[in-house]
This record gives C-alpha cells, structure tokens and sequence, in this order.
C-alpha cells in the first residue's frame, strides 16, 4: 500500500496556493477529495492505494478568478503510475500561463 500527498506553489505570486479543490482519482473512481490550506497542501486525506494508474486533478480556475485572474487552464489533470514505493508526493508549480510537476518526497 501506497500514500499520495500532494501540494500548490503558485509561482506567480511566490506564495502556497490555499483553497484550491483537488481530486484524486484512480480510473474513474474518487479516491479522496479536498482544498488545499494556507500552506498549499492537504493534510487530512488518509487515502492509501495499491499498484496502478491514478490521476489528480486540480480545479484552478476558481482559485484564479478568486484572485481576477484570468488562466488558460480550468483545471489540470496529473496522471501517474503508483508502484510499490510507500510514499508518492506529486506537487503543482502552477501560474496562470503555464504549470509543472515533479516527484517530491
């Protein structure tokens, strides 16, 4: 068994993404949901998971129009393959323009 975690830095504003809804997904299935802190993470998700693919997605357009910011992403959708490691971190370098991703620890 797995853990996913998960956090928001928006680079634009050098600062934790707070309040943005993420889901994570394995297939079709919602495996947890829930809104970034004031730190950009969720802390409380207990969700564990076995071997396969799974996806995160994460509703920024609310965040951004919060902010009246316009973005060209509505939302961004991370897909990635869950092994045998104990613990998987998938951060969101995000901006309006433009986003990355990395494994994290």
């Amino acid at each position: 068994m797995s853990k996913i975690t998960t956090h928001i830095l928006d680079i634009a504003q050098g600062r934790p993404a707070a309040g943005v809804e993420i889901t994570l997904y394995h297939g079709d299935n919602v495996i947890a949901r829930g809104y970034t802190n004031p730190d950009g993470r969720i802390t409380d998700w207990t969700a564990t998971v076995e071997p396969g693919t799974y996806h995160l997605r994460f509703e920024t357009k609310p965040y951004f129009e919060k902010r009246s910011i316009q973005t060209l992403y509505p939302h961004i959708d991370i897909y990635f393959e869950v092994a045998t490691d104990p613990h998987y971190h998938i951060p969101l370098l995000l901006s309006p323009w433009g986003f990355s991703t990395y494994r994290g620890s």
